[in-house]
């Protein structure tokens, strides 16, 4: 069987992107298998198809693995993998009655974002304020060691991009939540 690797990075809020890129990848004759590492999507060679890809953050449903990937399959979802905190699912364009989606509602996707913040975010926030500021603030003032207070000072200048990325794209999500 013929495959493939690629590289491809999606922050936390993209997995819309995501799933529409392995929707795209499967049209072109490529079926998704696993991904793995920092964004390294693993694919098979297929007969070129419709299939919608979606992805869940439910930490807590993966407590209850079992009865979790029955009631998706009960609705007619390939479970694939976890990874990172995410199960991904699958299931052809054929098969789908209209717009269907492993959300029922906006509520439920905003409920999947806060189980972002709360899983990913909120961890390198604790990180970013216990860790990196401290050693920042220590480097600078006590030991005068300004090639390391610039290292982390850059570590600090990401933290604080991808802190205001994910705050903006969470506030959209809960200003399209309450339009």
């Amino acid at each position: 069987m013929e495959t493939k690797k690629q590289f491809k990075f999606f922050t936390i809020f993209e997995h819309e992107k995501e799933q529409e890129y392995l929707r795209e990848m499967h049209k072109n004759g490529w079926k998704f298998v696993r991904v793995s590492g920092l964004g390294t999507y693993h694919f098979e060679k297929c007969t070129p198809e419709d299939i919608i890809y979606q992805l869940d953050y439910n930490q807590e449903g993966l407590e209850h693995k079992d009865e979790y990937i029955q009631m998706f399959s009960d609705c007619g979802w390939e479970h694939l993998q976890e990874y990172a905190g995410y199960s991904y699912f699958r299931k052809p364009a054929a098969e789908m009655n209209g717009e269907e989606e492993i959300f029922c509602d906006e509520t439920s996707r905003f409920q999947m974002m806060e189980r972002v913040m709360k899983g990913r975010i909120l961890p390198l926030f604790i990180i970013f304020t216990c860790v990196l500021i401290p050693q920042l603030i220590m480097n600078i003032f006590s030991f005068h060691n300004y090639l390391v207070a610039s290292f982390i000072g850059g570590i600090v200048a990401l933290y604080v991009i991808v802190f205001a990325i994910c705050a903006k794209k969470y506030l959209e999500y809960k200003n399209r939540l309450n339009k």
